[in-house]
């Protein structure tokens, strides 16, 4: 039995939400504004999830989606909302996520950072399996309800050159001993050269590393081996192992980078967003500023051109090492130093420890920074830096620690803004500025 509902909102994977009974409704693939009729598939005690069955009124800014792949493959989750429309939404649930989780709301909204929208994605993982029934080797992403692997010959999110990879990546992986133990293929683009990390849960044989070295040289592709975890991951061919890189031509920077170091997926954006942070933070020449969570130095460097001193902090020795060896590589040794430290267990005394700075720019992962936003309201108000710009992947822990910041701490919140980092999408990146 089917209901009609009419869709009032999406939530943060992309569902239209309704309500029905006084109970929330989640349904795949509508739209705010429209009338739908939804069949549940699964219900709980205080929400169902529903798929549409019919579109009775649609959206002015429904589209068709103009990947083929679009109704099963779950890299996507918004092609069928016009891509501004897109922003805005993501816009509507930063701000109420602000207010509803952090209790706060920013005075200003940023001008959201956007486009382009396809071809972006310079980072991937793909599922790998054997399924006979469907031809040999598929390669690409999950379904939607993770369980198969999608039949996909392309993929519009991808840069041209790499979506034309997917049909000879699969016959080439048929032709492997034991095709049936590669689980999957991660995808790291630099800006000249395309590295492709292939898991194998069995050795390769001298056919298989042959196979591999062709299939390299005819497209271009370095191979990059991991056998068992992330630290076993190696080259192929030794010689390839420094050439990922990508360029910040707005600080002449350019960023090295191995296949398993953490990087913006949208190069474009990435640009775009160190720009509109290093803006908010307003660096003078005379200013000392730290960077938490630095990783590889992706704001540490462009800040290191505008200040006197920059200090990164990341939990990953990893990346400190490589921000390091970036520095020294660009001559900016004396400018900006790093340190490795698990930032999630940090307190006032160490923020103290380490000196006054004019500037802060947080950039955490999805966990947030809650110790950290803890940490810095406990600093007495001279103690403080002057502006405190947070970057954000997730807008609920971002919220989190605003919240913290302003009403723990007497922080205010300026300004915030959406940072469309993933195209198609609910994923949702912010930017949001802090004073003291």
């Amino acid at each position: 039995m089917s209901d009609v509902l009419l869709i009032e909102s999406l939530d943060l994977e992309g569902r239209g939400v309704a309500h029905r009974d006084g109970k929330v409704v989640f349904v795949e693939g509508a739209l705010p504004g429209e009338r739908v009729r939804a069949q549940v598939v699964r219900s709980k005690d205080s929400y169902d999830k529903a798929r549409m069955t019919q579109l009775l009124h649609a959206s002015s800014m429904r589209v068709e989606p103009p990947c083929p792949n679009f109704s099963v493959c779950g890299g996507c989750a918004m092609q069928h909302l016009h891509p501004e429309a897109q922003v805005a939404v993501k816009q509507r649930v930063l701000e109420d996520t602000l207010e509803h989780i952090g209790g706060v709301q920013a005075p200003q909204i940023l001008p959201p950072l956007h486009g382009p929208y396809w071809g972006y994605r310079f980072r991937a993982r793909f599922s790998v399996r054997l399924v006979n029934k469907k031809g040999g080797v598929l390669v690409g992403f999950r379904e939607r309800n993770g369980r198969y692997v999608v039949d996909m010959d392309e993929c519009r999110v991808l840069p041209a050159d790499v979506s034309q990879l997917l049909r000879p990546l699969r016959t080439m992986l048929g032709g492997l001993s034991r095709p049936d133990r590669i689980p999957q293929i991660e995808l790291a683009k630099g800006d000249q050269q395309l590295a492709l990390t292939l898991r194998h849960m069995e050795p390769l044989s001298a056919e298989d590393i042959e196979l591999l070295s062709n299939f390299g040289r005819e497209h271009q592709v370095t191979w990059y081996l991991q056998p068992k975890g992330p630290e076993t991951i190696h080259p192929l061919n030794r010689g390839d192992e420094q050439h990922l890189a990508y360029a910040l031509p707005e600080f002449d920077l350019r960023m090295g980078f191995k296949p398993s170091d953490f990087t913006q997926v949208n190069q474009s954006i990435n640009r775009s967003m160190i720009h509109s942070a290093l803006s908010l933070l307003q660096v003078q020449p005379e200013h000392r500023v730290a960077d938490m969570f630095c990783g590889l130095g992706n704001f540490s460097l462009p800040i290191a051109r505008q200040a006197a001193n920059v200090v990164g902090v990341e939990g990953s020795s990893t990346l400190t090492l490589r921000a390091t060896e970036a520095a020294r590589e660009h001559g900016l040794q004396d400018k900006a130093s790093f340190a490795t430290l698990n930032l999630f267990e940090v307190d006032v005394s160490w923020l103290r420890e380490l000196g006054y700075f004019d500037r802060m720019l947080i950039d955490p992962p999805r966990d947030g920074a809650m110790a950290l936003s803890q940490a810095l309201s406990q600093l007495d108000h001279h103690e403080r830096p002057e502006r405190l710009v947070y970057v954000s992947c997730n807008p609920g822990t971002l919220a989190r620690d605003a919240g913290i910041l302003v009403r723990e701490g007497g922080w205010k919140l300026e300004q915030a803004g959406v940072i469309n980092m993933f195209p198609h999408t609910a994923h949702i990146e912010s930017i949001a500025l802090f004073t003291r």
